[in-house]
């Protein structure tokens, strides 16, 4: 695989790892918000869900001191490309900087659960839509 191919990939995965952050956040944001402007979706099910577990692997990942698999491929794919891990476009480097910021370990696992505790408290405020029978 040619180191173009290599680096277009790993941009990808940083990309879907961006997307993947910011449905977590914006997530809860809209379903707290749609709460108070009677949005009907974000009392979706499936939705919630979803939202649900995306949180709780990141929490139980920082609680077992896991590296996000998408970090761990996309370093991977720029270092066989032979390229630096953090250099690169204009748009990769604020990427990198909204995702990836250093802190004591014990910060990121504090963090994420606090978050992943305000996920879980949507659901007993912010109730999703029963099933039809």
């Amino acid at each position: 695989m040619t180191p173009f191919l290599l680096i277009l990939l790993a941009d990808a995965l940083l990309i879907l790892h961006v997307l993947f952050v910011a449905f977590v956040v914006l997530g809860l944001f809209a379903v707290y918000v749609g709460y108070f402007l009677n949005w009907q979706w974000v009392r979706n099910r499936v939705f919630r869900i979803v939202h649900l577990c995306a949180i709780g692997y990141v929490v139980v990942q920082a609680w077992l001191g896991v590296v996000c698999p998408l970090t761990i491929w996309e370093m991977a794919l720029r270092a066989k490309a032979g390229t630096a891990t953090y250099s690169g476009s204009f748009i990769q480097h604020w990427l990198h900087s909204l995702l990836y910021y250093s802190a004591p370990e014990w910060v990121f696992v504090v963090v994420y659960t606090l978050f992943g505790t305000l996920v879980l408290a949507s659901w007993f405020v912010v109730k999703p839509r029963q099933r039809a029978p």
